[in-house]
């Protein structure tokens, strides 16, 4: 498609997922402050659901609008449901896409949904721009996310090995973008005022006793691996278990919606319910400034998220990272990787506490992302023709 007569860009923003909100926010900003830009935001999947934390509601009190919501998300958590999930995705944001017409889609990182939304704007001709391409992880999503790159016009990739990586795949050195990771960027608000400045408990609730952060605290965020969701639930379990002998305050965070997730769920629920942990509380959600400050502020981050690897390493934050879900993801001195075994989970803890702090690690961007990108949609062209390397 071509640029308004006005010289706008009509840019549709696809977020499908509690997570690829703060991977994408900056982004929203910029282009909305843009005078040259229209955002389009379209809200997808468990972004809006309640039971994984209505990033929705965040998103409007944010101050940005929602043109369209897709309820998509099949119940079942495994990967039948995950795959008719993505088709149930396709038919909707084809619809949305079309009533929108917008002159670039926006699509962020490897989750399944992503895929729904960057096959959507292929067959419609639209151009895509994939943020976060070109890493390497474990599970399905590093075949979604090549997938999805294969699909893409415009690449906005976080380090120089991504950016190499896409280009080996074929795409025209002059589409790929080295901008940094948007989630970067409120790692680098946190860095200018760190201090902890709420309750999480008063703010947001939660479930299970209540903590006293003052002498420090961990937080755990771990999710299912898809291509081990029948084991999730056992990995949950050995989480659970190190985490309470540790005997620290911790605050936890829901999973994703993947296969698995029901199992991870259903372990936090009976080991909550039968343990009766002291020294646990449970979370949904919560705005991704006060997330990150919540993480800054934490002694040790414990999981397999993706926070522990990008804005943990930016904000120095010492991270334990469980089993295979960040396989092959570039990382900074501030992880410690394990296997899912309690014992190896608490002498790693014990390694990271004694450790304390890390350098601040620029590895995946600077903190400039979303002003990067908003210059390179106003700019960038939008068809450049790939380069067949095989």
């Amino acid at each position: 498609m071509s640029e308004k007569p006005n010289g706008n860009r009509n840019i549709c923003v696809v977020i499908t997922a509690r997570p690829s909100y703060s991977r994408i926010k900056t982004v929203l900003k910029a282009v909305q402050a843009h005078p040259d830009l229209n955002l389009q935001l379209v809200i997808a999947g468990s972004a809006l659901l309640d039971r994984y934390g209505t990033a929705s509601e965040f998103i409007e009190k944010d101050g940005f609008p929602i043109a369209a919501r897709v309820f998509m998300v099949l119940e079942g958590e495994n990967l039948t449901s995950m795959a008719k999930t993505t088709g149930i995705g396709l038919l909707e944001l084809a619809t949305v896409l079309d009533n929108l017409r917008p002159d670039v889609v926006i699509t962020v990182a490897d989750r399944y949904e992503t895929i729904a939304t960057a096959i959507a704007a292929s067959y419609m001709n639209i151009p895509l721009a994939h943020v976060q391409g070109g890493e390497v992880t474990g599970s399905i999503d590093e075949k979604v996310r090549h997938a999805v790159t294969k699909l893409s016009d415009l690449h906005f990739v976080s380090t120089e090995k991504a950016r190499d990586r896409v280009v080996r795949m074929g795409e025209a050195p002059e589409a790929v973008h080295m901008t940094g990771c948007p989630s970067i960027d409120i790692a680098a608000e946190i860095l200018r005022d760190p201090q902890l400045d709420f309750n999480p408990m008063e703010k947001y609730g939660g479930v299970g006793p209540r903590l006293d952060l003052s002498e420090g605290y961990l937080v755990v965020l771990q999710h299912p691996v898809t291509t081990e969701y029948r084991m999730a639930r056992n990995q949950a379990v050995e989480t659970l278990a190190a985490i309470r002998d540790a005997g620290l305050p911790t605050l936890w965070f829901w999973p994703n919606v993947d296969a698995g997730s029901d199992g991870t769920s259903n372990a936090i629920r009976a080991f909550r319910e039968n343990e009766n942990p002291p020294n646990i509380r449970f979370f949904k959600n919560m705005k991704p400034v006060d997330f990150l400050r919540l993480i800054y502020n934490c002694r040790c981050l414990v999981g397999n998220s993706s926070v522990g690897i990008r804005e943990a390493s930016f904000l120095g934050v010492p991270v334990i990272n469980i089993g295979s879900r960040q396989l092959g993801r570039e990382r900074g001195a501030n992880v410690v990787d394990v296997g899912h075994e309690r014992e190896a989970i608490r002498a790693a803890l014990e390694r990271q506490l004694a450790n304390g702090r890390y350098p601040s690690d620029r590895l995946y961007g600077e903190g400039d992302a979303g002003e990067r990108i908003a210059r390179l949609l106003v700019t960038a062209p939008l068809h450049i023709e790939k380069r067949l390397t095989y």
